[in-house]
């Protein structure tokens, strides 16, 4: 079956298909399992090579399965290149895979490797901080704790100072869920080299620690297979943001580009509204009203004279709800609007009152948190974005990212909305169980108000006319990548949420072909 992910070109594979993905090219291109391993291997060292000289000392450890079969290749590759690698082979029931064992026949020939093969007792290498670590031990199989022996090999190798390169994943490390897994008998890689794929438990904050740098390798699995392989899990790339970005008419005019209806601050948070009304106003929106207290009213005027100003009967917090009718494509509820109990219930109302897709951010999740029957009047398509703190506020403690993750497709799939699950790797989730991950951003946008500019950003284009998933990738790959050009600027430390939002002119230059 085609994939049915209206964007991402880069696929994320369970290792399960992972397999099959082997076993599809073996067959149709043909090539042999041990020539396909050939090919991962010398991907691997040829990566090692352009970062370590031949004067670096190297320990390699190996598995008995395929991941083991990838180690003995790659010492074999670098000894042939000058490099000097002593390999240690982990064989406990004397049975290895066949292109383990292939692989292990072919090392003997090589004089710059040393083999040694533990059966029984193991007697540890001395690894230094001058020592790189090449692990090969267990690779996309492991499907329960490592124990015993080999548990202590990887509580060996983390109490080191070496630098470790992990083959394709590090061992132990399971590539979806670990929630049952041991955190100590897995292997701590500086970098992980991965074959043709990320994992998808690379995407998890839990999971840095053990994974560190990762690089995709491109080992030519069939591009057929994976054209015809369906997985709900994909990371966007820019060309497919490129691709659907509306075209703009020499004669269209600021109703050509949707109003758009911002309900955000209260009192002393008229912050968060002005942050959310600029984003959406850069992002290309034609009008926008901001629904606020009267209290904000100089400040948003002053602040953002592009945007007309709506202001709510209390002077302090949102208390009466708007009429929502052809006037607005869309309308973005939450930015800094407080938990005054008036606000809880006008928030309430809001929902109930709007049949058009809706932005619900910030407070106004909190207030979903602590009214749950208020979740049957989110309007249908709209777009969640809360963190992941706020979400557990929502669906309650989530076992790790994973958990959370499924917890994320039932919701959207029950009230037919989008979720955007925001941090690194922000996921967005699709009515249809579809979760699409953002490569754009960095840690310089966790920084106050930077989910407010995000609010605005989808505002803008959900009026504009982007369909609700649309919006979402966009708006989460528009606000990422305005945070990495602003970082290039000003850095991560001292970026503040009005500097994503000055780049995301920039950013719209930089997606768009002007030729």
């Amino acid at each position: 079956m085609k994939n049915k992910n209206e964007f991402g070109v880069m696929k994320i594979f369970p290792s399960i298909q992972i397999k099959d993905l082997d076993a599809y090219t073996i067959e149709q291109e043909p090539i042999s399992s041990v020539d396909l391993m050939e090919r991962a291997a010398d991907a691997v060292a040829k990566t090692i090579m352009k970062k370590w000289d031949n004067q670096t000392r190297i320990v390699a450890f190996a598995g008995p399965g395929n991941n083991g079969g990838d180690a003995l290749a790659v010492a074999r590759i670098l000894g042939m290149n000058k490099y000097k690698v002593i390999v240690y082979l982990f064989n406990p029931k004397n049975k290895l895979s066949a292109d383990c064992q292939n692989n292990l026949e072919r090392l003997s020939f090589i004089a710059g490797c040393e083999l040694i093969v533990v059966d029984r007792r193991f007697t540890p290498p001395a690894l230094d901080a001058y020592t790189l670590v090449i692990d090969g031990l267990f690779g996309t199989g492991v499907n329960k704790p490592l124990e015993g022996g080999f548990a202590a090999v990887v509580k060996y190798i983390n109490s080191s100072a070496s630098t470790v390169v992990a083959i394709d994943v590090p061992s132990g490390l399971m590539c979806e869920d670990n929630a049952l897994n041991i955190p100590e008998h897995i292997i701590k890689a500086d970098y992980t080299l991965t074959f043709q794929f990320p994992k998808l438990a690379f995407l998890f904050a839990e999971n840095e620690q053990y994974v560190g740098e990762w690089e995709v390798l491109d080992i030519n699995l069939s591009q057929e297979g994976i054209d015809n392989s369906d997985t709900i899990y994909s990371i966007t790339e820019g060309k497919q943001i490129r691709n659907i970005i509306l075209p703009r008419s020499r004669f269209s005019h600021k109703g050509s580009y949707g109003h758009g209806l911002l309900i955000a601050g209260s009192y002393g948070m008229a912050g968060a509204a002005v942050l959310a009304a600029k984003a959406c106003m850069k992002s290309g929106i034609g009008l926008l009203t901001v629904h606020t207290p009267s209290k904000n009213n100089d400040i948003i005027q002053t602040s953002i004279p592009e945007a007309l100003v709506h202001n709510d009967e209390n002077p302090y917090s949102f208390t009466n709800i708007e009429e929502i009718d052809n006037t607005y494509q869309a309308v973005a509820i939450g930015p800094g609007l407080g938990m005054e109990p008036q606000t809880v219930t006008a928030v309430c109302a809001q929902l109930k009152a709007t049949h058009i897709p809706m932005i619900i951010d910030a407070d106004a999740i909190n207030i979903l948190a602590n009214s749950h029957l208020a979740m049957n009047s989110i309007p249908e398509n709209s777009i969640l974005t809360p963190h992941h703190k706020e979400f557990q506020r929502l669906v309650g403690k989530c076992n790790n990212t994973y958990d959370m993750l499924v917890k994320a497709c039932d919701t959207a799939f029950r009230y037919k909305i989008n979720i955007i699950l925001k941090g690194a790797w922000s996921a967005v989730i699709t009515p249809e169980g579809y979760i699409h991950f953002n490569p754009t951003g960095n840690p310089g946008m966790a920084t106050a108000g930077s989910g407010d500019v995000l609010t605005g950003i989808l505002l803008g284009l959900l009026s504009q006319g982007y369909s609700p998933v649309q919006a979402a990738m966009m708006g989460t790959f528009l606000h990422g990548h305005a945070g990495d050009l602003a970082e290039n600027k000003v850095g991560l430390r001292g970026m503040i949420a009005s500097d994503i939002i000055n780049y995301i002119p920039q950013a719209w230059n930089s997606l768009v072909d002007i030729s």
